[in-house]
């Protein structure tokens, strides 16, 4: 007694599909699916033991080696680039 019963889940099911829709619905719902996903993944990584970390590119910008000389593709690449900051 004073439960609900499967009666009163089913209407609320249809209120709840006609009002936001199933589209909406569908959105919500593999949102909260990612979002549990990302939440398991972080928790497993913080019980495994730390691995050092790889070494990674901080710059969006290709790394240029000083003794080397441009090329022509190089130099045009890198003054294009300089025309889309500006």
């Amino acid at each position: 007694m004073g439960g609900i019963s499967i009666w009163q889940l089913l209407i609320i099911a249809v209120i709840v599909v006609l009002l936001f829709g199933t589209n909406k619905l569908r959105t919500l719902g593999s949102d909260l699916g990612a979002s549990i996903k990302g939440f398991k993944k972080a928790m497993s990584d913080e019980e495994k033991p730390e691995q050092p970390e790889k070494i990674s590119q901080d710059a969006d910008f290709d790394t240029k080696n000083l003794a080397e000389k441009p090329t022509v593709a190089q130099s045009e690449k890198s003054e294009s680039k300089n025309k889309e900051q500006v």
